[in-house]
């Protein structure tokens, strides 16, 4: 492998020409998937592979098998190089406010279709996989994502159940105040079971819980120092206690649903929720870090085409 010797980008603009040169960018992503230098057969484990590099391969001595840099990752079995696939994550772990499949498209010169399904795979990786629980003072709340009635078609108006958030999908998230970190996920219903069920995993007990005043959250005082804001009350704000923190974070996230995406299948939100989070707890961080931290969680990871459309 050639070594980079040119001082890695700090912006898009500059991380389009670095990254346009084939092996500064596989050295780059090479460095990250293994920055020990130790290159793992991703089949067998096997270390010290040897390197073809007129094809930029290696070739396991244990399985005798080849395998690129990209078998074992979300970007297996793309044909598209890493001076696309590199921007790609830059533009998405960058972004504030999300981005679309039709804008990524057109920047790289790539299908709509294709820009999806690499937005997708991008937003697998950003789903770290490990999750230390919170503790301290945590605010708790759930969101509805999805069209208001009124403004959809009679056919499908006729079919709802209610008002509200009916019919919508849920989303469920916790913000550690101290830290200033989210952790949400999308669950199927707001019963006490659910929304108790994903507080305990996320929350150490004995930690101040501040929620609304749902039903679904009384009993986290056997628990947790539990308080509520009683919104149906006009009722905010009462002392330290209030959920403004984990609210501000759905305003962002219905910002990027509603302004850049405009619809989301409710099959894939819990992606666009996963990358909306990553964008907030790193938001203080550098572009160059948030490409790192993304492109780490690539590896290990594995999305294909057939899987991410088999609901439809």
């Amino acid at each position: 492998m050639a070594n980079a010797t040119i001082q890695a980008p700090t912006t898009l603009l500059k991380a389009v020409a670095y990254f346009s040169d084939q092996d500064r960018a596989f050295d780059f992503v090479a460095s990250i998937r293994w920055p020990d230098g130790n290159v793992a057969c991703p089949r067998c484990g096997a270390s010290d592979p040897s390197f073809i590099s007129t094809r930029r391969i290696w070739k396991c001595k244990g399985c005798k098998q080849q395998f690129s840099l990209k078998v074992g990752t979300i970007f297996e079995d793309s044909p598209l190089g890493w001076d696309k696939w590199v921007p790609a994550v830059w533009l998405l772990a960058n972004s504030k406010n999300s981005v679309s499949s039709h804008e990524l498209g057109r920047a790289l010169g790539v299908t709509q279709k294709t820009a999806w399904f690499m937005l997708h795979r991008i937003r697998d990786a950003m789903e770290t996989g490990t999750f230390i629980r919170l503790s301290g003072t945590v605010e708790v709340d759930e969101t509805y994502v999805g069209g208001l009635g009124k403004f959809m078609h009679k056919n499908k108006r006729a079919k709802l159940h209610g008002t509200g958030g009916v019919d919508k999908a849920i989303v469920q998230g916790a913000r550690h105040r101290d830290a200033g970190r989210v952790q949400a996920t999308v669950v199927e219903a707001t019963d006490t079971a659910t929304l108790q069920g994903t507080v305990r995993s996320w929350v150490e007990p004995g930690s101040a819980v501040f929620t609304d005043a749902a039903s679904a959250y009384r009993g986290l005082d056997d628990y947790y120092a539990h308080k509520i804001v009683d919104h149906g009350r006009r009722e905010y704000v009462s002392g330290i206690v209030h959920t403004n923190g984990i609210e501000n974070f759905w305003s962002l996230l219905k910002r990027a649903i509603k302004g850049t995406q405009v619809h989301v299948d409710r099959a894939h939100l819990g992606r666009y929720v996963t990358e909306r989070t990553f964008a907030y707890n790193y938001r203080n961080e550098s572009d160059l870090t948030r490409l790192r931290v993304a492109m780490t969680g690539a590896d290990g990871r594995r999305l294909t085409w057939a899987t991410l459309t088999d609901h439809d």
